[in-house]
């Protein structure tokens, strides 16, 4: 690592920390000659190997862009969709691999997506699923409709069940 401020090719490092739940590394570095003190952080690269081969470095934009695609119209504002654009990163990080399939991103979309908006989540599953009829729309939206009646049931307390004993005198 060469000193930012002399261009001395040999720094020593004083002190690492992980950050950022372990995904970089924060280190503390000195350079022996100007006796200067400088932080550096070490992530992974994110890397995204397209269906052709070709590999290119992942941008969070990227999937804005898409996702904004299946949105339009709906009532998602850019700051959910940012945030699903972090969520869907992080998630990609903590699997730990360096390079990701296209698919595997496609995949760490639909579940943020479905909890945001339903119809965005079925525009993009049709596009991402390459859906081939009416049929697979159908599918997708009873598999919609019961992951909705399963949350709802999960959220609802059951009624108290009210029993009398008898009073014994």
């Amino acid at each position: 690592m060469h000193c930012p401020f002399c261009r001395h090719s040999d720094t020593k490092v004083s002190d690492s920390r992980a950050f950022e739940d372990g995904s970089a590394i924060r280190r503390r570095r000195v350079c022996p000659i100007c006796e200067r003190k400088f932080t550096t952080v070490e992530q992974i690269v994110l890397t995204v190997v397209k269906r052709s081969g070709v590999v290119e470095s992942f941008n969070r934009d990227k999937v804005i862009k898409g996702v904004s695609k299946a949105c339009k119209g709906r009532p998602v504002s850019p700051a959910q969709l940012s945030a699903l654009a972090q969520r869907v990163e992080e998630s990609l990080r903590a699997s730990g691999q360096a390079e990701i399939p296209a698919e595997q991103i496609g995949v760490a979309i639909l579940g943020p997506l479905e909890e945001l908006d339903a119809v965005a989540y079925l525009r993009f599953a049709s596009v991402y699923k390459n859906y081939d009829s009416v049929d697979d729309f159908q599918k997708e939206i009873d598999a919609l409709r019961l992951s909705a009646m399963e949350k709802d049931l999960g959220e609802v307390a059951p009624e108290p069940v009210l029993t009398q004993e008898p009073l014994i005198s």
